[in-house]
């Protein structure tokens, strides 16, 4: 009987594979594509719950479809307020110049470096293992509090087996007074907001731990056991997705909802600001970059899996999933008769989530199965997420010094247990305003705000020496202080006076120190490839402007690009460099007006500190890399000084071609005592 049960035991929680180098790897290429295929609720905002989102007069007999599907809360919400077929061409604009190269990075380098998002930055650069860390950390801050809002669908789950289902006809008030049960803090005429409740909600803590062990269930065996459970968890959202889909176009006035999705055209919003910055951020948070778990379950991969492809594939379909679903939200808005611009209509992540998805499900023949199903679907999507942003931190112990010496169930039982009481906090009868606050700074600053320097450190750093080398470290200054000042200084002013202000302050700095490292750097004894290296004015551009980043794309290749695998093409290069930083940047200055509105919260005012403690990070790892040098293993510590790039059997580490010999040019030997550190 105990041969049997151990037997069961090891087919239901299989031990990882392990590639050549001793490292676990993914049981098969679907099992990592499913599993990177998580997505987050974006910025939460639940105290937007307030908001009287349904009307009555639209409370009908009949009523059809659980509709959005955990992570896709925000999407439909998002088009509703920017209908019509002129919302894809911003999204697609943000689909391939900010979402497809980070994730291209992301992925790109866990798999090279074999190893946590730390380890992987520190062998583009040991100066950049800050930004590592702080992208790990922001991810790890996100999971404390994503469980809790787990926790409470939980609460519905459990309320879906009741006749009438409890939220009928109250739906606002069963959320806030029965699920929530924080009540309203204090806001005097003067001085700072208060929150007199204390304690915790009970059926809260009790749904939460539910969900940390269900966490701690999917990742303590590592990926050979989580590339179980993501069939399950995105398997099961995707049948239930064409199910609702079926159901939803099918309802009575479906057509007219679906019409203001994909069948208007508005140009004139085009013309808006709002339009594209709604799509950026879509984009932006739809995809997950930022959170370190691209790099991390990337570096489960086999060695020379095919990452772009893997890249593409994954964004792919997370943006057709939502596309797709999004049908279905429509069709149960025309039904609704719900208009945008109608005061009385308000659509928003939670607000779709909580409130009108589950009044809708209560309406209609079978409210409780529906809403059985409705609910599980998202706690599985809810707790793959939760898993993938806990398996980032794992692996940076997993792989740090310390960690090389324990298990990776007793690492995982730790970090877990940790988790689970920083969670508490949410928990509490003021728990939901500390959710509102810490989600706010996390997504739209720190968030962010590290995902710019993953870009910034990548495309500057990497192999640098090789820059002063050929142009004199006074030109490599100059051209990359230009080029991060442009970007904060523009922003900066842009939101100080003007936008177009700010875009002539960034330009006007990045052209002036262009030109001013052109003019005092020394000629390059080695020219730029092709156009650029017809003239030496010109080669000291390239050389200082886009070698770092092209290089890092070469380097990779020799990796990724193996036999017939996708190659990260040269287009990719100038993205990372000169398109998605800017973007980012803009985002980021957004956040900082928005702070003054909630200056006198004191919630507000801890999670603002720390983002920004967060932040802080990525510039204590390049002043004084040495004290992050623990999360790296010793075989590694000096991989960004020994290697010139991502080695394999086939390429000599001694060796480094400063040119793209794939284009034709030859290829220059550099000597090993000239490695870059």
């Amino acid at each position: 009987m105990a041969t049997a049960l151990k037997k069961f035991y090891k087919k239901l929680a299989p031990d990882a594979k392990k590639e050549d180098d001793g490292r676990d790897k993914w049981p098969s290429r679907a099992s990592f594509i499913l599993a990177a295929m998580v997505r987050l609720l974006p910025p939460i905002h639940p105290s937007n719950m307030r908001m009287r989102l349904y009307k009555p007069r639209l409370t009908m007999p009949q009523q059809g479809g659980a509709i959005g599907l955990g992570n896709l809360l925000r999407y439909p919400s998002v088009v509703f307020a920017n209908n019509g077929l002129q919302w894809f061409i911003p999204y697609f604009i943000a689909f391939f110049f900010l979402g497809i190269p980070v994730l291209i990075l992301e992925i790109s380098i866990g798999q090279a470096y074999r190893g946590s998002v730390v380890v992987a930055f520190n062998g583009m650069h040991q100066r950049t293992k800050g930004v590592g860390l702080a992208v790990i950390i922001t991810g790890f801050a996100v999971a404390t509090y994503y469980v809790p809002i787990l926790a409470w669908i939980m609460h519905y789950f459990r309320c879906s087996f009741q006749s009438p289902l409890p939220w009928q006809g109250r739906g606002n008030d069963f959320y806030l007074l029965d699920v929530i049960a924080n009540p309203d803090p204090i806001t005097p005429d003067i001085g700072y907001m208060s929150y007199p409740a204390r304690g915790m909600v009970g059926e809260t803590v009790g749904w939460c731990a539910f969900m940390w062990s269900l966490v701690w269930i999917s990742i303590y065996k590592g990926v050979g056991m989580t590339g179980r459970v993501v069939y399950v968890t995105m398997g099961v959202p995707v049948v239930v997705m064409i199910i609702i889909l079926g159901r939803s176009v099918s309802l009575p006035d479906a057509k007219r909802g679906i019409l203001l999705y994909v069948g208007e055209w508005n140009g004139g919003k085009l013309a808006s600001g709002a339009i594209w910055q709604a799509a950026a951020g879509q984009i932006f948070f739809s995809i997950g970059v930022g959170f370190g778990y691209f790099t991390s379950y990337a570096s489960y991969n086999s060695r020379f899996a095919n990452s772009v492809q893997d890249a593409l594939i994954i964004a792919c379909c997370n943006s057709a999933y939502e596309i797709i679903a999004a049908f279905a939200v429509f069709g149960v808005i025309g039904f609704l008769g719900y208009q945008p611009g109608d005061p009385d209509v308000s659509l928003s992540t939670f607000t779709v989530g909580f409130l009108t998805y589950p009044l809708a499900l209560a309406e209609m023949p079978g409210a409780q199965v529906w809403s059985v199903l409705f609910f599980l679907t998202l706690a599985l999507l809810g707790m793959s997420s939760a898993f993938a942003l806990v398996e980032s931190f794992v692996t940076l112990i997993c792989d740090s010094q310390l960690g090389q010496r324990s298990s990776r169930t007793m690492i995982s039982t730790i970090v877990v247990i940790i988790a689970f009481l920083l969670s508490l906090l949410y928990c509490s009868k003021f728990g939901f305003y500390l959710l509102d606050a810490v989600d706010s700074w996390i997504n739209n600053l720190c968030l962010v705000f590290v995902v710019w320097a993953e870009c910034v450190a990548a495309s500057t750093l990497y192999r640098y020496k090789d820059v002063v080398r050929q142009v004199g470290g006074l030109a490599y200054i100059i051209h990359s202080a230009g080029y991060i000042l442009a970007m904060v200084l523009g922003v900066a002013v842009g939101q100080a006076v003007s936008p177009a202000a700010g875009a002539g302050v960034g330009f006007g700095i990045f052209i002036v120190s262009n030109i001013t490292a052109m003019v005092l750097g020394r000629s390059p004894s080695i020219p730029a490839p092709g156009f650029f290296g017809k003239n030496p004015m010109i080669s000291k551009l390239w050389w200082c402007g886009f070698y770092p980043i092209n290089q890092l794309r070469q380097d990779l290749n020799l990796i990724v690009a193996i036999g017939n695998r996708w190659k990260i093409p040269v287009a990719w290069s100038i993205v990372v460099r000169y398109v998605s930083p800017p973007i980012l940047a803009i985002i980021v200055s957004f956040a900082y007006p928005a702070f003054y509105l909630k200056r006198m919260d004191p919630l507000h005012i801890a999670a603002f500190t720390l983002a920004h403690c967060i932040m802080v990070i990525t510039s204590i790892g390049f002043i004084v890399p040495r004290w992050f040098d623990v999360f790296i293993p010793p075989g590694k510590l000096n991989e960004a000084a020994d290697m010139y790039k991502p080695t394999h059997g086939m390429v000599e580490p001694q060796s480094m071609g400063v040119h793209d010999h794939e284009k034709g040019h030859k290829e220059t030997k550099v000597s090993p005592t000239n490695s870059i550190d």
